[in-house]
């Protein structure tokens, strides 16, 4: 095991609460080491048993993937199926790195091939990892694009993409009620995954 990795599944166990000094940790080895050699501390945390050090792992996955397409597979592949929720987390934070880093507009192609994904923990790093998506370059100009987006999964076979969805499209109606209020008017309500959806995403709607 590489002597980097084996500290890191010491000092990071440690860490029971949030993700601050798993990040700090990722930060530090991606500004003191080469690409290859970041990709090769990614590879090998993501097959610790050390959930911190998958986490880790994760991180420095979403700083190499703009500039490295296996990367960007890795974490659509590898971190998307690992089972602890906290992995899944970075995987939100890694794919919205990912989509700063080559810019948004740039990012809309691995966006929708994302949103398409066969994988919930894919379709969900999309629609959480963007949140609040008006606030993101690209969408803050354009924000039917957003809501057309998320709309699109309204009915999503996943509970968890359901409430990200709703959730999102909640967070864009503080700004622009008509625009998603006028979206919501033309579902067809028949369905309990956009019912669901649907009074989500109308909360703040509600006079």
């Amino acid at each position: 095991m590489n002597p980097r990795i084996e500290e890191l599944a010491v000092g990071l166990a440690k860490v029971e609460h949030g993700f601050k000094e798993i990040e700090r940790c990722a930060l530090d080895d991606f500004a003191s080491h080469d690409a290859r050699t970041v990709a090769e501390l990614a590879a090998e945390a993501g097959g610790s048993k050390t959930v911190q050090v998958r986490m880790y792992g994760v991180f420095l996955l979403g700083y190499l993937a703009a500039g490295d397409g296996q990367a960007l597979h890795a974490l659509r592949g590898v971190a998307s199926r690992d089972g602890d929720w906290r992995v899944q987390e970075i995987l939100v934070k890694s794919f919205d790195r990912y989509c700063h880093d080559v810019g948004y507009e740039r990012a809309l192609p691995v966006i929708d091939e994302w949103l398409s994904s066969d994988e919930p923990n894919v379709r969900r790093a999309v629609t959480e990892g963007l949140r609040v998506w008006t606030g993101r370059d690209y969408f803050k100009d354009r924000p039917e694009e957003a809501v057309r987006r998320l709309s699109a999964l309204r009915e999503d076979a996943s509970d968890y993409v359901r409430r990200s969805v709703g959730n999102a499209l909640r967070d864009i109606s503080k700004r622009y009620p008509d625009l998603v209020g006028a979206e919501l008017a033309t579902w067809d309500l028949a369905s309990r995954e956009a019912r669901q959806v649907h009074k989500l995403a109308f909360r703040f709607l509600v006079q």
